[in-house]
């Protein structure tokens, strides 16, 4: 059975690291946060300006104020500072933050990501993305395998416009979690129920399966 976006946050969240600081970008990415496993603690950052971001907010609890670089109510920790966007992102240039989680439309077997626009959409820029993997060493992407119209979402080559190049190292989807390496999709775990046929068939890129794969165990 495929994972669905609270489980690829759950899977991903599994990959955090005592004491890191970690920038989580707009959509699933965000979920990962609310899963922090038991004896882990990590800073979240925000590049609007928030270092110790925390789970979102109950319903009633939402401050309008605290919120996080998707413009979605969100909560701080103890201990949390704000600062401006020049502070932020001198943080993630100087190579501060641990990993990076993103979203992404695509991903090329190479590393390449495109996340930021479709070609005759209108969109109000990319944000923070393009210093997040120009800088980051450590990127993981959360997406689903493959697109509305059932279209495979990691290729041989991005057919969108990239955001960065040769930057991703592992892929969290709906169905595998996969490493990026030697110009190649490494299948590394398949979601619960799901098949090695069924990734291989909604991969269009180079995929490497060895004789077993695991399951994800969220």
């Amino acid at each position: 059975m495929a994972l669905d976006k609270i489980g690829i946050a759950k899977r991903i969240a599994q990959e955090l690291q005592n004491e890191w600081y970690v920038n989580l970008g707009i959509g699933i990415p965000t979920l990962v946060a609310n899963y922090i496993p038991e004896g882990i603690e990590v800073e979240f950052q925000s590049e609007n300006g928030l270092l110790g971001m925390g789970a979102f907010p109950f319903d009633g609890e939402e401050d309008a104020d605290l919120i996080n670089a998707g413009k979605q109510t969100v909560t701080i920790m103890d201990g949390g500072v704000i600062f401006d966007s020049a502070t932020s992102f001198a943080m993630i240039r100087g190579q501060h933050v641990q990993l990076t989680v993103l979203g992404a439309m695509e991903v090329a077997q190479n590393g390449d990501i495109a996340n930021w626009k479709i070609p005759g959409r209108m969109v109000k820029g990319m944000g923070g993305a393009m210093d997040l993997v120009a800088s980051a060493e450590n990127i993981i992407v959360a997406m689903m395998h493959t697109n509305k119209k059932g279209e495979s979402k990691l290729l041989s080559k991005c057919s969108l416009p990239l955001t960065g190049v040769g930057c991703v190292t592992r892929v969290v989807t709906n169905l595998a979690v996969l490493e990026i390496k030697d110009n190649q999709f490494h299948l590394i775990e398949r979601a619960p129920g799901v098949s090695v046929e069924e990734i291989k068939a909604a991969t269009a890129g180079d995929l490497v399966v060895p004789n077993e794969v695991p399951e994800m165990k969220i």
